[in-house]
């Protein structure tokens, strides 16, 4: 399509996340006219000054095409962000979480807040929250909807989410700090003082055995395994180098354990997030057997575009 024969916008869309901030500048169909990105995640704005960031993120666009609507989803609308949505019950649909948007006054044009989802306890399980998640899942049901009626969607991430899907709907979901726990024990323990600066390619050899130690490690768990990743390396078995990979093989192998152990028979699975670190996860599923995961692009974009549309933000 030639710049002459772009369709007009019709929505500013925002990913607003902790370390990073992605918009889109969405056309009729969630058709992409613009997009960008940057490090401006709620972390990386001490001030809390989010105005000024929003401001400086999409005033080119208004100014260029007028006062479209936005709309955000993510932990800018979290307790530490620009204001606190409050969260959705689950099971969660489009309907319940499109009339739930909190807008904020801002400039250039207002900002619509997608709600979380919140998990209550009760049914032997314990509350759980996501912020954002719940947007990409909308979204990877308008792109894949063979798992409108039953499926797992991985969002592996510093809190990998695993999301069961059942009648449309955003079911049930559970959270693995896995990515977080790489990152404490790979900086701050004696496992990952041996690498080293984070420069080293990636050593397949040693994620796999990671994995393969956390799957067969019984009822031993993770606490029991995660020495090895010294062990290895004072016994030769591993390289400094290679102690991170084996690492996080080992944490995103116990995490899969963990989930599939729960599934008798597992419905159909996809991933959403990193390309590089779905790509890990898809290695390490397949040292369980499980080969049939295909990547959801586009998740977060699809999803704001069906939000806007479904809260009649797109009629305006």
């Amino acid at each position: 399509m030639t710049d002459d024969a772009k369709p007009t916008p019709r929505l500013i869309a925002v990913d607003w996340g902790t370390s990073s901030l992605r918009a889109w500048l969405l056309a009729d169909q969630g058709y992409v006219v613009d997009a960008r990105s940057a490090k401006r995640g709620i972390m990386q704005i001490a001030d809390g000054d989010f105005a000024t960031v929003f401001r400086e993120l999409v005033g080119d666009w208004v100014a260029t095409y007028g006062e479209l609507p936005a709309l955000a989803c993510g932990m800018i609308g979290s307790r530490g962000g620009w204001a606190e949505a409050e969260y959705v019950d689950c099971p969660a649909d489009l309907a319940s979480l499109a009339k739930r948007l909190l807008r904020v006054e801002a400039e250039p044009v207002p900002l619509h807040i997608v709600p979380g989802v919140m998990q209550p306890s009760g049914a032997g399980r314990l509350p759980d929250v996501m912020r954002g998640e719940e947007t990409q899942v909308l979204g990877a049901l308008a792109i894949a909807p063979e798992l409108a009626e039953r499926g797992l969607l991985v969002l592996p991430g510093t809190h990998c989410k695993w999301v069961r899907i059942a009648d449309q709907r955003l079911n049930a979901f559970t959270t693995y700090m896995t990515g977080e726990l790489f990152a404490v024990l790979r900086e701050h323990s004696i496992l990952g003082k041996p690498a080293g600066p984070d420069t080293a390619p990636v050593d397949t050899a040693a994620f796999e055995l990671g994995v393969d130690t956390a799957r067969d490690a019984g009822a031993a768990g993770v606490a029991a395994t995660l020495f090895s990743t010294r062990s290895r390396m004072l016994a030769g078995e591993l390289s400094a180098e290679a102690t991170p990979d084996y690492l996080s093989g080992l944490l995103i192998g116990d995490e899969l354990r963990s989930v599939l152990a729960a599934h008798h028979e597992l419905p159909p699975l996809r991933l959403i997030g990193d390309q590089a670190l779905c790509g890990r996860y898809r290695r390490a599923l397949a040292r369980f057997d499980i080969d049939d995961v295909a990547d959801v692009p586009d998740a977060a974009c699809t999803g704001l575009w069906r939000i806007a549309d479904a809260a009649g933000l797109l009629s305006h």
